[in-house]
């Protein structure tokens, strides 16, 4: 048995049983209420799921297993002359509980390059949709195809016991992260350079070779990838890609049944699709005001129209951060130091200082600020990676790490199917009464 999983099989017994003691006394206490705009708005606030590998704080934003993006960057173990931390160790850190050593980090990551052989079928299942079919539905068809190779499957129809649900599980998850960035890059390589493919490099990491099957051999874009990778990975449950995946799995749908629903949830323009909302709505802007570096105002005026016409300033706002997100301020940082004259930086910077002002003006935003999504397309383009339909692609792959490590733990502490109550207006009105 590997070494992270005979790892794993020692420490979530006594994990579950802590559980259940705790649920055992304390399962009749209330925690908070519920108000009826709550179940009008989305379900917004209301504490109604279990997620042990991040949580995020209105005020102080995303932190994963207790830690913040800086200490992330400062703690977990980086590729050797690196700055940024490797997506292995943030793993390792959300399945383990624990910050891994060097040696356990480049473990995940060879373990990972055994895992990562993509069964034919699934590159002949991608090649029989057109080629101008969006990107998302190409990853998320290609990762149904390759469900033929779920261990939980096959375990399930043999009759495996509950209790090892976990393991099973565990080798999907495994497997499917090892095999999506390959996946990924395919999708990519098809569409925008002609299926000139890319071979897998076994001696990089995984978010390295991701970058080198893409076609990106710059050190620098490496570093990019091991940072966006890291930063995306998780954000609490009640997300609709991280909630989605929770929600499948626990009907026991496997780890790619799973998965492929909550991309489907990713892909829409409310989610993980606004990072290529943000920079579309930046080059239209450029184009209506004739290209080069707008000034301030002229990008405060085009702002307003943008709201004046109904529509939304892509990128900004949150529905849980009242703060500007770190993770907007980790990819500010990264492009300080490694752009700091780059136009699209500067017109980015510039977005950053008026839009708060403007939404706030409005009396209706309770969050004005940036969002992770708000800049990430800056990153993307510098390097040469314009085609901005494929990034919602990159933030699924790296959302991977965080709802597959939560589908183990799931299993793990048998979590039963999910299913909340509802009501109806009219029964409600009689309620009230």
């Amino acid at each position: 048995m590997e070494k992270i999983k005979e790892q794993f099989r020692d420490i979530f017994p006594d994990i579950v049983a802590d559980t259940k003691a705790f649920l055992k006394a304390n399962g009749d206490k209330t925690i908070g209420e519920i108000k009826v705009s709550q179940l009008y708005g989305g379900m917004r606030g209301m504490p109604a799921l279990i997620c042990e590998t991040s949580k995020l704080d209105p005020d102080e934003g995303i932190r994963f297993r207790g830690y913040s993006i800086p200490e992330l960057q400062e703690k977990l173990p980086k590729y050797p002359g690196g700055e940024q931390p490797l997506p292995e160790g943030l793993f390792h850190l959300m399945l383990m509980n624990e910050v891994p050593t060097e040696a356990e980090a480049r473990r995940l990551s060879n373990n990972w390059v055994r895992r990562n052989n993509v069964p034919v079928h699934v590159f002949k299942a991608i090649d029989a949709l057109p080629t101008r079919t969006h990107p998302m539905t190409q990853f998320t068809v290609a990762i149904m195809a390759m469900r033929t190779e779920s261990e939980f499957a096959k375990a399930y129809s043999r009759g495996v016991h509950k209790s090892e649900y976990w393991d099973a599980t565990y080798e999907d998850s495994m497997n499917l992260i090892a095999r999506l960035p390959r996946v990924a890059a395919y999708i990519y390589r098809r569409m925008y350079h002609n299926d000139q493919h890319i071979e897998p490099d076994p001696s990089l990491d995984w978010a390295g070779n991701f970058a080198h099957m893409l076609g990106f051999d710059n050190d620098e874009f490496k570093e990019l990838m091991r940072l966006y990778m890291t930063i995306h990975a998780d954000h609490e449950g009640g997300n609709v890609s991280a909630h989605t995946v929770h929600l499948v799995g626990s009907a026991l749908s496997d780890a790619y049944l799973s998965f492929a629903a909550g991309m489907n949830g990713l892909a829409g323009p409310l989610h993980g699709l606004a990072n290529q909302e943000v920079i579309r709505w930046i080059n239209n802007m450029r184009q209506e005001l004739g290209g080069g570096l707008p000034t301030k105002e002229q990008i405060a005026s085009y702002c307003k129209r943008t709201l004046e016409d109904g529509k939304v300033i892509p990128g900004f706002g949150h529905a849980v951060l009242r703060k500007t997100d770190p993770r907007y301020t980790a990819q500010r940082e990264f492009a300080k130091a490694k752009m700091p004259n780059s136009e699209l930086f500067k017109i980015v910077s510039m977005i950053y200082e008026v839009v708060p002002d403007i939404l706030s003006a409005t009396g209706k935003v309770k969050n004005p600020w940036p969002n992770v999504d708000a800049h990430s397309g800056q990153l993307l383009t510098h390097y040469g990676l314009v085609e901005y339909e494929f990034y919602t692609v990159l933030f699924g792959v790296a959302r991977s790490l965080g709802t597959l490590s939560n589908l183990i733990w799931d299993r793990a502490m048998g979590m039963p199917i999910e299913r909340p109550g509802s009501t109806t207006t009219e029964l409600l009105k009689e309620q009230l009464k």
